[in-house]
């Protein structure tokens, strides 16, 4: 979705998204989040789950958490001499997980990072 957005924009930006366990590591993302962001004209399916590496931290210069737990984790790997600054990707909460919901959970979740993504691509263009 970031992608998509920044692309819409005319924003040339390098966008990735990791997660902090292995245990997805070369999966794609769940049928049901490929179903709700087909509904928005977002193709998923060539997306591969990989885990995020201090590298990272070089490569970017922005890395967001979904939740307080990922952050955490992402701040045990952030290398002392980072260029990426580390954010919430929410500034109050986390990003519901919508894996053990219905259907509409994903569709939820993509309409919150939807909104925030509207604020952050004109924060940070």
């Amino acid at each position: 979705m970031a992608r998509a957005m920044a692309a819409k924009q005319g924003l040339d930006w390098s966008v990735d998204s990791a997660g902090t366990g292995a245990w997805h590591v070369g999966s794609a993302p769940d049928e049901r989040m490929i179903a709700a962001a087909a509904h928005r004209g977002i193709d998923l399916t060539p997306l591969r789950a990989r885990q995020a590496v201090p590298a990272d931290f070089h490569a970017f210069d922005h890395i967001f958490a979904m939740d307080r737990s990922n952050y955490a984790d992402l701040q045990q790997i952030r290398p002392p001499d980072a260029r990426a600054e580390l954010h919430m990707f929410l500034p109050q909460a986390d990003v519901p997980d919508p894996y053990y919901g219905g259907d509409d959970g994903f569709e939820q979740v993509l309409d919150l990072i939807e909104k925030r993504l509207e604020t952050l691509i004109q924060a940070l263009s």
